[in-house]
């Protein structure tokens, strides 16, 4: 779930061409008997030295680095992973039983190892998406198992065991300061071998893989915040996989290397409902009225986007019909040049640009804006401490836990650990009470239906577009994970 700002495409461009041209990008023959190395371009930079607690986790899954207990099946439902079956005890615990696995160290997964990864996430400050509003225990059972018990019961919990804030690791990962490092100490395919700032990354094959060898030798990797810079660099040759292709640079690509997912990510206005001017509801629902979703799409976007219509989009498939509609909004103010901070960031190109957009808009409507953009890594900070009054986020809604429930926990209630619009609202914070706590799982999505609707009152967020992504692929290429929760891009069986 991350974001960045505008780098000129004119200095990376060269930047790249040197640093694929050398190293595990070559394509000798007997690299080719072994496993072509993969060259992939990815748009975020990591923000957080890799934690696996915070936003980096989904780069250390899409890379086929990290896992789970469990994982996410097509469908959106928990499939076996370092799990390979579980049962539910009683209302609060599960018990989980591991297939054979080994960590990148060599040592071997087992149910004190499993359960140490687990109990350090619990202690992570702040605490990894997945468990907001959740508290959790994990012991060994016996040779084979886990039993992970929860303070209130929890019918969702296989699904969060599949966030990738919650990936095992060895012990040697931990520090006695909480620090986590994932070099060389996880259970997937690839194991990253160097880290070189927020620049680049290498990566080998792990051959004891327990679903088997990965057919490329390794990854080389490029953090490229700039989306044409990434294009090109596809388009020339010298990458082989480019995550987050711009939808500007769509046509420049080969129709057979454009691959268009559709996702559970919205692009929301957030506006930070805790202080500064919008503090005002009444000037929260002017902004709301400003807004034109459609113009958003079809300018902005060229059609890879549909107006935004809630928290959730067309790809969560059940949530259309159960939508309620937002009940007791202000009635909208008088902005009376009312000066505004807007901030987004670059890493997805269309944002700056929506921004512009959104700038336009709110100012026709009496606001004086203020436009920051900036790398997502140098902006997170100052977004989740609220130091901007108004922030264009794009988000995947069910990237953390699968769960519709968790999203609306992290973003958007009192102790949410991503609540960048700072929401603490009664109200919203009860409704999401209520359909934690619900077991079935059509009346869980009616409440989570009407959690979304309680949040939509505040107008705390205006949810602008739901995306689908353009990830580009090389033609030799194949494999390649195009997953609509953004969890995953490369594994075993992704090859050159």
């Amino acid at each position: 779930m991350r974001r960045r700002h505008l780098l000129g495409s004119l200095l990376l461009a060269p930047l790249l061409t040197a640093c694929f041209a050398s190293g595990g990008g070559s394509d000798s023959s007997g690299d080719a008997r072994e496993g072509s190395r993969l060259r992939v371009a990815l748009a975020f930079p990591p923000a957080e030295n890799l934690s696996p607690y915070g936003a980096d986790a989904t780069i250390l899954s899409r890379l086929g680095v990290t896992e789970g207990l469990t994982a996410l099946d097509a469908n959106g439902a928990a499939a076996p992973a370092l799990a390979a079956s579980w049962r539910r005890e009683n209302a609060r615990t599960w018990l989980f039983t591991l297939r054979e696995a080994t960590f990148q160290d060599g040592s071997d997964v087992t149910p004190g190892a499993v359960a140490a990864a687990l109990t350090h996430a619990t202690e992570a400050k702040p605490a990894p998406a997945a468990l907001s509003g959740v508290t959790l225990t994990a012991k060994a059972a016996g040779d084979t198992a886990v039993r992970i018990t929860t303070a209130a019961p929890d019918p969702v919990l296989p699904l969060r065991l599949a966030g990738p804030s919650l990936a095992v690791l060895s012990s040697k990962a931990y520090d006695d300061k909480g620090r986590v490092d994932p070099v060389g100490t996880a259970t997937g395919p690839f194991a990253l071998t160097k880290v070189t700032g927020s620049t680049s990354a290498a990566l080998d094959r792990y051959d004891d893989y327990w679903a088997g060898r990965s057919q490329a030798s390794g990854l080389d990797v490029r953090f490229i915040p700039d989306g044409t810079a990434r294009a090109s660099a596809l388009r020339t040759g010298e990458i082989d996989i480019a995550e987050a292709v711009p939808v500007a640079q769509a046509a420049t690509l080969d129709e057979a290397t454009r691959k268009e997912t559709a996702t559970t990510r919205t692009t929301s206005l957030l506006l930070n409902s805790a202080s500064g001017p919008f503090k005002d509801a009444a000037l929260r629902a002017a902004a709301r009225e400003a807004v034109d979703t459609s113009a958003l799409a079809e300018g902005v976007y060229e059609g890879y986007a549909d107006p935004g219509t809630g928290i959730y989009g067309p790809a969560v498939t059940w949530a259309e019909g159960k939508r309620q509609q937002p009940a007791g909004r202000a009635r909208a103010g008088d902005p009376d040049d009312t000066a505004i901070t807007l901030a987004t960031y670059d890493n997805r190109p269309e944002l700056p640009e929506a921004a512009q957009v959104l700038k336009q808009q709110l100012e026709k409507a009496g606001f004086k804006v203020t436009l920051e953009v900036r790398e997502y890594s140098r902006l997170e900070s100052d977004a989740l401490e609220g130091k901007f009054d108004a922030f264009v986020l794009a988000r995947n809604t069910l990237v953390d836990t699968g769960d519709p429930v968790a999203v609306l926990a992290g973003d958007y209630t009192c102790d949410g650990g991503y609540n960048i619009a700072q929401l603490c609202d009664r109200n919203v914070d009860r409704a999401v009470a209520e359909a934690e706590r619900l077991t079935d799982t059509g009346r869980r999505q009616d409440a989570a239906m009407a959690a979304e609707a309680a949040v939509l009152g505040t107008d705390a967020v205006v949810p602008l577009v739901h995306q689908r992504i353009i990830t580009g692929v090389a033609d030799p290429v194949s494999g390649v994970l195009l997953d609509p929760y953004e969890r995953t891009l490369v594994g075993a069986g992704t090859r050159r």
